[in-house]
Parts: structure tokens; C-alpha cells; sequence
């Protein structure tokens, strides 16, 4: 049935053996071309033995072109385009006029094939195949960069597939912001991504797993970040040299770099933390030792429903948040001030849960004193992961 059917397809077309093996593509193992040589070997024999003439293979395939026999030549134009860039993986891809892909459907129809393959799943196999023997690399589901090729015209699009790099950060200093803001020289983001756009060549994208106001330190573990590097022409990166070379800012310090996928990086970014700050708390009207303890008692296991802070109204939705504090310890200094040490859901915003904001936040500090407190100085002193 396969060589009937071959033989009345190819009375009609003139198919190349890529074209007619891949009509019954689903059919046994090989590639497509050892499929049509081999049946049109045995359609041959059989039309010897009636007296017929041979049907070999035509100068020109009407479905392809004969667009196989370019693969060489843009396994160079794909070496050229890729010349520079730092990969171990890719993938093909390939875009096809559609008078071809509906020419071959349109066979199908024709003569009830069901068995087919499109033609730019075994162009887009073989290509891949000779550039790999070419050029050592590999083919892969998640690979560093993606060629779509036009294979009649013989252009090349490259797309380089992003790196991503979890670490994570302490900010030494106050008067940085975490991100570029206008008046300020440097930003967390900004230190950080010097490095790696200069290492990888590529276009670095920070992402922290949340944020600290201009004026507050990150200190202990660090916050979590994600740096996402577009269009790297590297991507064997020494991040033991990087974060040397962040660390030797003496604004910000990177730990624990690593290497991670985009769903780890999602992850990281979407992952709710506890936080352990350090407040200095000023209240103008006097503190004794017994208050600030009392204050510290209260406040363990108490339930905080805070109102977006009037200072970040315009940049966050309106509404009530309801977030809780597990530890609270006070340190007295003075008749004015004590040290708050809170952990805390994430999300909780420290400097109102001592101010009050205007009743925006309730309890808070001031509410339990009895007393204005404002939050004179914040460390940010550990991100907790558990």
C-alpha cells in the first residue's frame, strides 16, 4: 500500500526524497530521505518488472526546491551570526512561505495521507543536526540561544536566551536606593549590575525580593535577589570575581551567587519572607525602661492591620493589610530613645508600625505608649527564608 501510494503521488508531483519519505514520516525508524530513497528503490524494482520506466528523483522538487540541499551553507550563515556569542545549547526553528506548508497539506489531502510530517519539523531536525556535528554543540529543550532561520533567503535571527543568577545582598550604607532614582549617584541595583552587564556583555535586569527605603540597611543574611541578564555574549561566568568586584564598592556586598532557571528566579521573587529589623525609636516625651519593655510585651503575636502608608500611597493600592509581629524585644538607650528588635510578616512597614501614619496603622507604637515614637534609624537585619 505504502509503494501504491507513493507511485500515485509521484505520477502527479516530482518529490525529492526528503518530500516523499516524509509522507509516511510516522512509518518505521530512519530519516526522511532513507524513507524516500528506499521506497522509491522498491517502486522502481516493481516497475522494472512490469516494463515501466524508473521514477527517479527530479532536478528540482516541486514541494521543496530542493531547499535540503542548502543546509551547508546555512549551517556557515548560522556559525557567522553566532560568531562571538558564548553558548553550549541551541535550538532551530525556521519559517517556511505558507504556499509551501499549504502545497504539502494540500498532498495530504489529496491523496489521504495520514502519516506525514510538515516540512519545517524535519528541516528545522536536520539543520540542527549538521550544525551540532559542525560545530560540537548540542540541541536542547531550555537551550542558550534560539536560531530561526529563512531558509530560502538564507537569513539568520539569533535569539539569546537569558541567564539568571540568585544571590543575595547587604546594603552597608544609608542614602542608596535599592533601584535608580533621580539625585542619587549609585543604587544597590545599579553597583550590582555594573558587573554583570561588564563580565556577561549582556543587559543586566535586577529584581529584589522586596525593598528597603533610601535610609535603611540591609545587614546579616542579605535580601534576596535575582539578576537577569539579557542578550549575554558570556555566560561562563566567574561570580566568585564579580562579587569581588561588587564588594569592593563598600556599599553593597553579594553572597551566594549561583546559577539558577527561570522558574527558580520566580520563585525567589514570588516567595513571602519574615524580616528581623532593628529599630531606634525616639519619643520626644520621655521613655522609661518599664515602658519600652512594656511596649516590646505587647507586641509579640499581635496582629497589625496597617493602611497603605501615606508616603507610598501613589505607587501602592489603597487597602488594609493585615500582617503580624512573632518576636519583639526592646533595649532602653535614654530618657528619648530604645532599640525595637521585631520580626516580622513581610510586607509589615516598620516606620508606621511605629509612627502610626496618621491612624493608617493600628496598633502601633505610639498607640501602645500612649505616646508620639517615631522611628529615628532602621536596620534591616535578617531576610528569613523559613
Amino acid at each position: 500500500m505504502i509503494v501504491k501510494k507513493a507511485g500515485e503521488v509521484l505520477e502527479r508531483y516530482g518529490l525529492c526524497d526528503h518530500c516523499l519519505g516524509r509522507l509516511f514520516a510516522r512509518l518505521g525508524k530512519g530519516t526522511n530521505e532513507e524513507r524516500g530513497r528506499a521506497i522509491r528503490f522498491v517502486l522502481n524494482m516493481e516497475r522494472s518488472a512490469k516494463g515501466l520506466p524508473p521514477m527517479g528523483e527530479p532536478e528540482k522538487c516541486e514541494l521543496c526546491g530542493n531547499i535540503f540541499e542548502r543546509i551547508p551553507l546555512l549551517v556557515e550563515r548560522m556559525k557567522e551570526a553566532s560568531s562571538g556569542i558564548e553558548f553550549d545549547t541551541f535550538l532551530v526553528g525556521s519559517r517556511f512561505p505558507n504556499e509551501i506548508r499549504e502545497k504539502e497539506e494540500s498532498i495530504w489531502r489529496e491523496f489521504g495521507i495520514s502519516t506525514g510530517e510538515p516540512i519545517n519539523r524535519e528541516f528545522n531536525r536536520e539543520l540542527g543536526k549538521a550544525f551540532g556535528l559542525a560545530t560540537g554543540k548540542d540541541t536542547s529543550k531550555n537551550p542558550d540561544v534560539v536560531f530561526i532561520v529563512e531558509p530560502y533567503f538564507g537569513e539568520i535571527e539569533l535569539q539569546i536566551n537569558p541567564i539568571y543568577v540568585y544571590g543575595r545582598y547587604r546594603k552597608l550604607v544609608r542614602g542608596i536606593p535599592q533601584t535608580p532614582l533621580p539625585g542619587f549617584e549609585d543604587s544597590v541595583a545599579s553597583i550590582i549590575c555594573r558587573a554583570f552587564s561588564k563580565a556577561s556583555g549582556g543587559k543586566c535586569v535586577f529584581k529584589g525580593a522586596g525593598r528597603e527605603d533610601v535610609d535603611v540597611r540591609t545587614l546579616g543574611n542579605g535580601r534576596p535577589f535575582i539578576v537577569e541578564i539579557k542578550g549575554p555574549k558570556k555566560r561562563k561566568l566567574d561570580l566568585d570575581a564579580i562579587a569581588r568586584e561588587i564588594n569592593a564598592s563598600g556599599k553593597v556586598e553579594v553572597l551566594n551567587l549561583r546559577f539558577v532557571s527561570p522558574k527558580e528566579a520566580g520563585e525567589v521573587l514570588t516567595k513571602n519572607h519574615r524580616k528581623e529589623y532593628l529599630a531606634l525609636v525616639l519619643v520626644e516625651d520621655g521613655v522609661t525602661p518599664e515602658e519600652a519593655g512594656e511596649v516590646a510585651r505587647k507586641l509579640r503575636g499581635l496582629e497589625i492591620h496597617q493602611r497603605t502608608p501615606w508616603r507610598v500611597r501613589k505607587a501602592r493600592a489603597d487597602k488594609v493589610r493585615v500582617r503580624r509581629v512573632h518576636e519583639a524585644d526592646a533595649r532602653w538607650i535614654d530618657e528619648r530613645h530604645f532599640e525595637l528588635r521585631l520580626v516580622t510578616d513581610g510586607g509589615l512597614y516598620i516606620k508606621e508600625l511605629v509612627s502610626g501614619d496618621r491612624g493608617r496603622t493600628k496598633p502601633s507604637v505610639s498607640d501602645l505608649l500612649g505616646k508620639r515614637a517615631w522611628c529615628e534609624r532602621l536596620d534591616v537585619l535578617n531576610i528569613l527564608d523559613d
